[in-house]
């Protein structure tokens, strides 16, 4: 997927957002920062970005 999306970006397409979730990450801590992510994003926000999970 992260090929895709950087193809995208690369391309001047739309690219809504990507986040990439490592499978050694627990799933709990996935749950936890996606829910994070939704509540205090913005609309829009991460568009045209990859961004890699946990973010801290």
């Amino acid at each position: 997927m992260i090929t895709f999306a950087y193809n995208r970006v690369e391309a001047g397409l739309l690219m809504p957002g990507l986040f990439e979730v490592s499978r050694r990450v627990p799933i709990r801590l996935a749950i936890e920062e996606i829910i994070l992510l939704a509540e205090c994003s913005f609309e829009g926000e991460w568009e045209g970005q990859v961004r890699f999970l946990p973010l801290r």
